[in-house]
């Protein structure tokens, strides 16, 4: 059973930055949404607005995906980005490798 466990990999994490009534962040919302499902990705939503530190960071930059600390893009998704994360995480600085 141990085996079987350290044989499995976690799935890729990403973070997606946003906040309300932002049209850009609806458009990544909606972009992202089928590429990480079909890639079985989870996706955490953090509301900028909701955290000083976070708004002071990246207030101007929403909507901002992240992969760990990573930023991979901001505004529009850009999918080869996001291709190349999801292909080899590892390389692509992502803190669980």
């Amino acid at each position: 059973m141990k085996e079987e466990a350290r044989g499995r990999e976690e799935a890729p994490r990403l973070t997606l930055l946003v906040r309300a009534y932002c049209h850009l962040c609806e458009d990544m919302r909606s972009a992202l949404a089928p590429l990480v499902a079909a890639a079985g990705v989870t996706v955490e939503e953090i509301d900028v607005d909701s955290d000083p530190g976070l708004e002071s960071r990246w207030g101007e930059w929403i909507p901002v995906l992240l992969a760990g600390e990573r930023e991979l893009c901001h505004y529009r998704l850009d999918r080869a980005a996001l291709a190349k994360y999801l292909v080899a995480p590892a390389e692509s600085g992502d803190p669980r490798a």
